[in-house]
């Protein structure tokens, strides 16, 4: 979104910066503040929210903002706004409710607190940028719903793999391109991960055991190809999508057009899906198809072969880096980077990783007991399938 940056120098020039608070000081908010902190002008941090006061003040710290103060009611925080001062609290609804604020990102993960975060920014006009994927993909179609009547933008966020998909969806569509499918690329999938086996790996980067345990046995890529077939009215080709596999460093180049059956993408809406080992990754693809003979042959003239099948690919995405635009397109654009079209496509339904005995609870997303599958949504409900989404003690 190059426009946006003129934007931004605009405001900054004007001495009129966005004004956005965030919820959730773990890893992933960490390096938003940063991002916004220090290499975003235009733009102003204002507030952050976390259970933890101290994870809060220390993403103002590592962003090189040394003066915060804690507030713990709704006219703190609207002083400190008015007088150019930085704001730490662990009450997250006072960021959705103060004046002076454009904008909340949620990035907590969790599903019943982002749910509350969400809708309580919206009732009070806040633009809503959502780093929750398990929230997107619970209720973000219900959420859109809110948002449209508050007139403000429900958003998931340029940089995460389902804002990267979207904005290739719109270039490959914008070219008269038809998508037919939205993929994503993935290094590793094991359902039967945990965060036993996934703890060393989560203390070298710094995060949590649960969530890096999400990404590997495919939650979180379920709930990300949810939240895309929901904003693009695709649908997936069966029960946990094909996610073919490839030899590690096979190009996607040379295997897009043989990792899935052509009927399951030339039929209806187009669908999303998955491929594991290819590259360049961690990136995002789009297949398409073009009608027109002559355009046919300049796409052909323009390296993307004869088709039926036409290759786009983004081979990154940069997360936090991104998220500041995500922000100024809703706010100075009214612009979403993705969300939903309508009524759910597709749900994120559980499956189990160990046998499960009558009467035992069922643990968390990430969590040892169970994986998320994606499946369309009529298909979930007639079946009456569980939602991973749920919270552990609902079972």
């Amino acid at each position: 979104m190059i426009i946006v940056d003129t934007a931004l120098a605009k405001r900054h020039a004007e001495g009129n910066p966005i004004r956005v608070a965030m919820v959730g000081a773990g890893f992933m908010g960490k390096g938003i503040a940063l991002q916004i902190c220090k290499y975003t002008k235009g733009m102003e941090l204002v507030a952050i929210s976390n259970r933890t006061l101290d994870k809060a003040r220390q993403a103002y710290t590592d962003a090189e903002v040394s003066e915060v103060q804690e507030v713990s009611t709704l006219a703190q925080l609207e002083d400190n706004i008015r007088q150019g001062k930085y704001s730490i609290t662990e009450d997250a609804l006072l960021l959705c409710q103060a004046e002076g604020i454009d904008a909340v990102i949620e990035v907590t993960g969790a599903v019943e607190f982002g749910t509350n975060v969400a809708l309580t920014a919206i009732q009070h006009g806040k633009h809503i940028i959502m780093m929750n994927a398990e929230v997107d993909g619970t209720i973000g179609p219900i959420l859109k719903v809110y948002a449209d009547k508050a007139g403000v933008v429900f958003t998931n966020a340029d940089g995460d793999q389902p804002g990267v998909t979207m904005n290739l969806f719109r270039f490959v569509k914008g070219l008269g391109v038809k998508p037919v499918l939205c993929g994503n690329i993935k290094g590793l999938h094991d359902p039967y991960r945990n965060p036993t086996t996934q703890e060393g790996f989560a203390k070298k980067w710094g995060q949590k055991p649960e969530m890096v345990t999400s990404f590997a046995d495919g939650s979180k890529i379920s709930f990300e190809q949810a939240i895309i077939a929901n904003g693009t009215g695709m649908r997936v080709a069966k029960r946990g999508m094909h996610g073919p596999t490839v030899l590690g460093g096979t190009t996607l180049k040379d295997c897009a057009h043989d990792l899935y059956p052509m009927e399951d993408m030339m039929e209806g809406p187009g669908i999303v899906d998955y491929v594991v080992g290819a590259e360049p990754g961690p990136g995002v693809f789009v297949l398409g198809t073009h009608d027109d003979p002559i355009q046919q042959h300049y796409l052909n003239l323009y390296k993307l072969g004869e088709g039926p099948l036409y290759l786009f690919y983004t081979p990154y995405h940069l997360c936090h880096f991104e998220v500041p635009t995500t922000v100024a397109r809703a706010v100075l654009f009214q612009d979403a980077a993705l969300t939903p079209m309508g009524a759910p496509q597709v749900a994120v339904v559980a499956a189990a990783k160990i046998d499960l005995k009558a009467g035992e609870v069922v643990d968390g997303i990430g969590h040892y007991m169970t994986y998320g599958l994606c499946e369309n949504a009529d298909t979930a409900a007639a079946e009456k399938l569980l939602p991973i989404e749920l919270p552990k003690d609902a079972c």
